[in-house]
């Protein structure tokens, strides 16, 4: 990976805290009432293995810059603070807009580079596809929580409908 791509991405222990952070939460959030009575819980579960995924193949010498760049680009999003589902705002519930991202970015790379590029990275309870295809089955009702007027959810519509 070039020092340009290196300066995007959080450093690998930034990366690891971030993980361990959200898996511990997440554990407590689905342990709690609100947690096992919220309609997304199953496809939160998917929130910290999307992000181990997405910082696994990144580093994938397999992966072409052009991927590269997409997958740095929604590695930020999952980190970042504030974004169209702000997690400091709507708890667990903000992290679905991470999901749907990352798993357009999953489906784009798979894609593009076959799915065994992804796949050997894949540390989730549930086969990688199977997974991709059940968040793919509720992106729609998530997607329409997204201010119309916005361009991803423009763009996300659009590539819905493509499909």
């Amino acid at each position: 990976m070039n020092l340009k791509n290196e300066e995007k991405l959080p450093d690998e222990q930034e990366q690891q805290d971030f993980y361990q952070k959200l898996r511990t939460k997440l554990v407590a959030f689905l342990g709690s009432k609100k947690g096992k009575s919220n309609k997304f819980t199953p496809y939160l579960m998917f929130v910290p293995d999307l992000f181990h995924l997405l910082i696994k193949t990144v580093t994938d010498a397999g992966v072409d810059k052009k991927s590269r760049a997409l997958i740095g680009a929604s590695i930020a999003y999952f980190v970042l603070p504030m974004d169209l589902m702000p997690e400091g705002l709507l708890g667990f519930g903000g992290y679905l807009d991470d999901v749907v991202l990352a798993t357009f970015v999953v489906n784009t790379i798979i894609n593009k580079l076959g799915p065994d590029v992804v796949e050997k990275h894949w540390t989730g309870d549930d086969k990688l596809l199977h997974m991709l295809q059940k968040v793919a089955e509720v992106s729609d009702e998530v997607v329409s929580k997204i201010p119309v007027k916005s361009p991803i959810a423009q763009f996300v519509k659009q590539e819905s409908k493509d499909k």
